[in-house]
């Protein structure tokens, strides 16, 4: 029996820091890739109901359901209440602070019968590889075996499994105050002969409190206490979930082809690390005292500079392991989530020009240099590259932070953003004597400016607009003021940020750019970018409409769903859109809480 597609905004995410799965309102987990946030998936039914797989325990009977975190921690409760009574699911996956990187069981899901007696259904239908590879199945004693080419996992259980179409299923009662555990974990080579061995009781709760500990003991570094905590706090451990532990790297979303617009095209794969996050990742981490996985991801960007900053080049994205995305692929035999197709692994932007990822990588370089410990003389060294190169390249088009599929052109943002790193790297010779280029940084620095200023701005339009010669504003205008390359109350600035919500604003909500105005080469609308929101935060913020922001804020906070996540973009419904839960969208509610809180502070 397959599942039926949700919406986006009735998932929950768990993880382990090195993948995740979403669970939704209905007790069916959805999303599974494994090993890491970049495998292929296990469990696929949010692109496919009927062929990409899925692991769902429910309540048996009509039930209304409800999901909630354990509070400040990644652990996950879908309650089920129906007339015989209330049943539970705690899921989790475990992670502690002693072995973070122990991985006996993937995910443990424990069934609890809260009051009276409840009859739950249990259905697992793995689908390895994107659903594209077959598999095996091994009843044993103690749960089941799915072996495939790829990978093989076993699901322990102490409920007797029955096969069904390659899967297993069960039924099962439990009376108040019982419990029982399944977990899924990797197989470890297990003859059919053989037993596996489900957690009891106490080896349960054990586990679930030892990984509630480590969320709670994370959380607890978080020093803001502004007027939003909750709101940061769900963040923050929604980045920390978005972290590949190994290596420190930031996925921007951990699932792939969720769509802009259902039905549409516009579905990309988004498992990986972008340069462009670095630094809002270091900016949002560093101020609200994670400076230790700012270290980590430093320590990751400064990989991929250390491995391509000899030629000056550096490549938009990454997977978690350093390894480049050099291709995109499309899925045919899946439907995509609600008939969204394409879906596709991969993604192609790896291989575009995107100048402006040089201003975040400086950026982010000076934050670390000036917050968290100083840089060395070696990755000086290949910064200095990188910077000589972007004085010769800088005039070159390119396919801009949106990472359109037309033809490139010269972005606004990429401009603005050469300028951000010559002139973060001119401050950072100067304050720590590194030997330069910097009479030649300075004029290019100032060249790039005046550019902008005088081909940049539109006239007749009143506003800096997306490309050189464009009629169509771009929402990426509103960081001008916060890389400091305008003053926020500069006219221009204050006349951009008007025709920005005269243009592209909806009740607050703003889009990213007009796709009637602007030749991004894919059809189709889409909803508004909710990154973009936060933006438009932090710009009235910083020109002192207070009051304005606030509510643009509050507006956004009711954008969230029932657990505090949000996606990528919010719909014409208020339905969430794009990939889930997104992380930039995260890292810019940080900010934006952040920077308004201390503003109105400062106003009382």
């Amino acid at each position: 029996m397959a599942t039926l597609q949700k919406n986006l905004q009735d998932y929950g995410i768990i993880g382990d820091l090195r993948t995740v799965a979403l669970v939704g309102t209905d007790g069916s987990i959805e999303w599974y890739c494994y090993p890491h946030f970049d495998s292929p998936s296990v469990f696929g039914a949010i692109l496919d109901p009927k062929r990409g797989g899925y692991f769902r325990i429910r309540a048996s009977s009509d039930a209304t359901s409800k999901q909630l975190y354990f509070e400040d921690t990644n652990v996950l409760i879908t309650r089920f209440l129906n007339r015989e009574g209330v049943g539970e699911i705690t899921d989790f996956m475990p992670v502690s602070s002693e072995n973070p990187g122990k991985r006996n069981c993937q995910i443990i899901r424990k069934v609890t019968a809260v009051r009276g007696q409840v009859t739950f259904e249990l259905r697992c239908q793995p689908a390895f590889d994107y659903a594209r590879a077959r598999h095996t199945l091994s009843l044993q004693r103690g749960g089941a075996v799915f072996r495939s080419p790829v990978t093989s996992l076993a699901l322990a259980s102490k409920v007797p499994l029955e096969e069904e179409n390659g899967g297993v299923n069960a039924s099962f009662t439990l009376k108040e105050g019982g419990t029982t555990t399944l977990c899924l974990q990797a197989d470890e080579g297990h003859e059919t002969d053989s037993a596996l061995r489900a957690l009891n009781e106490s080896e349960a709760e054990r586990v679930l409190w030892a990984t509630v500990n480590f969320w709670r003991h994370w959380l607890a570094k978080c020093q803001y206490r502004g007027r939003w905590r909750r709101m940061v706090n769900r963040s923050a451990l929604v980045l920390k979930l978005l972290t590949f532990q190994p290596t420190g790297a930031i996925i921007a979303a951990p699932t792939t082809s969720l769509p802009e617009v259902v039905g549409g095209e516009r579905n990309w794969d988004y498992r990986y690390s972008w340069i462009r996050d670095a630094a809002f990742t270091a900016y949002a981490l560093l101020r609200i005292g994670f400076k230790e996985e700012a270290n980590a991801f430093m320590t990751w960007l400064m990989g991929r500079i250390s491995e391509n900053g000899k030629s000056g080049y550096l490549r938009p994205l990454y997977r978690v392991n350093g390894d480049h995305v050099d291709r995109e692929e499309v899925l045919a035999h899946l439907e995509g989530y609600k008939m969204s197709r394409p879906v596709r692994v991969g993604n192609a932007a790896g291989n575009q020009m995107q100048l402006d990822i040089y201003g975040a990588l400086m950026d982010a370089v000076y934050l670390f240099n000036k917050y968290a410990s100083p840089i060395s003389y070696e990755l000086w060294s290949d910064l200095r590259t990188i910077l000589n190169w972007l004085c010769q390249n800088w005039k070159e088009p390119d396919n801009g932070i949106w990472e359109v599929r037309s033809n490139p052109r010269q972005f606004v943002y990429s401009k603005m953003m050469c300028w951000v790193a010559l002139d973060r790297g001119i401050r950072l010779a100067e304050k720590r004597g590194f030997p330069s280029d910097i009479d030649v940084w300075r004029r290019t620095r100032d060249s790039i400016y005046e550019e902008i200023m005088n081909k940049g701005w539109d006239e007749g339009l009143q506003s800096f607009v997306q490309s050189y010669g464009s009629n169509a504003l771009d929402a990426s205008a509103l960081l001008m003021p916060l890389v400091f390359f305008v003053s926020p109350t500069d006219p221009r600035m204050l006349k951009t940020l008007e025709a920005i919500q005269r243009d592209l604003t909806s009740d607050h909500l703003v889009r990213r750019y007009s796709v009637k105005r602007s030749d991004d080469g894919l059809y189709g609308e889409e909803g508004t970018f909710s990154l973009c929101t936060f933006w438009l935060v932090e710009a009235l913020t910083r020109c002192g409409r207070l009051e304005e922001g606030r509510i643009v804020f509050e507006k956004m906070v009711g954008y969230a769903n029932h657990l505090g996540l949000y996606s990528e973009e919010i719909g014409p419904r208020g339905n969430a859109l794009g990939n889930f839960p997104q992380a930039f969208t995260h890292l810019a509610l940080i900010s934006a809480a952040v920077n308004l809180d201390k503003a109105l502070g400062k106003g009382e």
